[in-house]
């Protein structure tokens, strides 16, 4: 079996989908690895540590792809239309696995099944125990929450602890976290590490024991419909219009005292939930801190823009997209670690042959593409309401010249489809539904960063 890594080209993506860890370990189970070269440079991973572990290197993503059985990325492959076309480089009866975004992507799945691609999206590996170690929505919301608390102290202008000093006494910050799935979890021990006084929402009863294990303190209407606002699979159930009326004005009351929010909900295959309004926002401290970790589904706040750090009403709100990706060496090692762990089981330890059990409900969840068909009911539906596949923009023909050729150049400019931003290892986007982080208002099935 042949194993082939690509290195990432979408903007602003800088891990790898295989550590030289994984690496030999995969040689040990008897498979044939090859890396595209400077796929890890990014990680901070050299060509060399590949070799070393037993890979070998392949100077283009052609001769990394020939004869390759299984195909490992971080992002979904692009198209013609977003890039250099990685789809068509794929091969019958490949085996890819990424994160795919197959909810959304529905004119990138079409184009799989079409290649006769056998796609597994690793966002829809199911939520059991068995799995735990393959799931990498956590792996990457986990290190999201970390890093969306020390980004938030970077723009945040004074300092987080509590310090008595010969001049005065310095008062630490009030953190507040908005959803505490996986990464409002790392984001609540993150602050406490710091010296914060941390706060933390959600409508889930069973998380207000987890954010005052942590030091935290839990904000919510602690009613009797409360009690009763989980199912058993832990998920939020939906609440009454009084309740949510409730939480909301108790919200308002909170974050006026708050320095710095961070923000975690998304809900998958759909727009992120809106936690922070503008009045919310008015009504913070001049110099306060919005961090929005769900900026790329739109954001929990809907001043926020994607990929800036802006500054409204005296308050700074970061818009990063990808967070994963900003600490790109610790979550390349974790995600590589899930691939391996998927994949291991179906590798025979004996003949090194790789066997697929469409039967196995961890494969069954997350098998998107066979032999050119959908397989995944759930991605199915979403691909029949998914537009038609953007076709590469035409350059402009050699006989155009002067002024014409000018024109063409700049309406292409103006109407050419934006490079897609890099899917959030929703991260949890990102707790049992550690892909999901509840919207405490709305209290919708969380979907995290």
């Amino acid at each position: 079996m042949k194993i082939a890594v690509l290195k990432e080209r979408r903007p602003g993506e800088r891990r790898v989908a295989l550590s030289p860890e994984t690496a030999k370990k995969f040689t040990d189970l008897g498979a044939d690895v090859t890396v595209e070269k400077g796929a890890g440079l990014e990680a901070a991973i050299p060509d060399e540590a590949f070799v070393e572990a037993g890979a070998k290197l392949a100077a283009s993503p052609a001769a990394t792809l020939k004869g390759a059985d299984v195909v490992l990325k971080v992002q979904r492959p692009m198209t013609a239309a977003e890039g250099p076309d990685e789809v068509a480089l794929l091969s019958k009866g490949q085996i890819l696995l990424c994160q795919l975004n197959a909810l959304t992507e529905g004119a990138l799945v079409k184009a799989l099944s079409d290649a006769g691609v056998t796609s597994f999206a690793m966002e829809l590996v199911p939520r059991i125990t068995r799995a735990q170690s393959m799931d990498i929505l956590s792996s990457q919301a986990n290190i999201a929450g970390y890093k969306a608390v020390l980004d938030g102290i970077e723009a945040y202008g004074r300092a987080v602890p509590m310090m008595s000093t010969a001049a005065g006494r310095v008062s630490p910050a009030n953190i507040f976290v908005m959803g505490v799935g996986v990464a409002g979890l790392q984001a609540i021990a993150t602050a406490k590490r710091l010296g914060a006084i941390v706060y933390a929402t959600d409508v889930r009863p069973d998380t207000k024991e987890q954010v005052e294990s942590l030091g935290g303190k839990f904000v919510a209407v602690e009613n009797e419909e409360f009690q009763q606002a989980q199912t058993a699979g832990g998920y939020a159930k939906e609440m009454s219009d009084d309740y949510k009326k409730q939480q909301a004005a108790l919200v308002a009351e909170t974050i006026p005292k708050m320095d710095i929010v961070v923000t975690t909900a998304l809900i998958p295959g759909r727009p992120a939930p809106v936690l922070v309004t503008e009045d919310h926002v008015k009504s913070m401290k001049p110099g306060s801190v919005i961090v929005d970790l769900a900026a790329e589904a739109g954001g929990n706040c809907p001043l926020t823009e994607l990929g800036k750090t802006v500054r409204k009403h005296g308050v700074t709100l970061v818009g990063h997209g990808n967070w994963p990706s900003r600490v790109p060496e610790t979550t390349s090692q974790l995600f590589a670690k899930n691939l391996l762990n998927f994949l291991t089981p179906m590798i025979d330890k004996e003949s090194g042959a790789l066997t697929v059990n469409p039967e196995d409900e961890i494969i069954a969840g997350s098998m998107v593409t066979r032999d050119g068909a959908i397989v995944h009911e759930r991605v199915k539906e979403a691909a029949k309401k998914a537009p038609p596949a953007k076709k590469a923009a035409k350059k402009a023909g050699a006989k155009k010249s002067g002024a014409k050729k000018a024109a063409t150049a700049k309406a292409a400019a103006t109407t050419a489809p934006p490079e897609p931003a890099p899917p959030k290892p929703e991260p949890d986007a990102a707790a049992e539904p550690s892909a999901s982080e509840v919207a405490p208002a709305a209290s919708k099935p969380e979907g995290e960063n």
